[in-house]
């Protein structure tokens, strides 16, 4: 009975070594920088790292383009502001001039108005 259980012992004792052996060869595999997980964690870190430069710098950009936006804000209100002051005081001006004719009059009043015009001079030269 001992003969059997020494046996079952080994037995199980070297398929334990192989698995081990499996395993250790699997994780250096995994873990190697070249062409396993390892690589592709590092590829995937150096990504990460040009995409937080690439993120901070549109940060910057996005920050410089907002202040110029807000001043352009700030001068379009002034104007639009000027312009409503400008409107307002031409409402306060009178619609029409007393002492001028109107329309009307002024048509019976004119005389027919004739312009001469010079003809053209292309048949002339220019001396050299």
């Amino acid at each position: 009975m001992n003969v059997i259980a020494d046996f079952l012992l080994a037995t199980g004792a070297f398929t334990t070594a192989i698995y081990c052996l499996v395993l250790s060869r699997r994780l250096k595999r995994f873990t190697a920088l070249e062409t396993g997980m390892g690589g592709a964690i590092a590829v995937l870190s150096a990504q990460v790292d040009d995409m937080t430069k690439a993120l901070e710098r549109a940060r910057g950009s996005a920050h410089a383009s907002s202040s110029a936006l807000e001043d352009q804000v700030r001068r379009a209100e002034a104007a639009a502001a000027r312009l409503e002051l400008i409107l307002a005081s031409l409402h306060d001006m009178p619609d029409a001039i007393p002492d001028t004719p109107t329309a009307t009059e002024n048509l019976e009043d004119r005389r027919p108005r004739f312009v001469r015009r010079r003809p053209e001079r292309t048949s002339l030269r220019v001396a050299e």
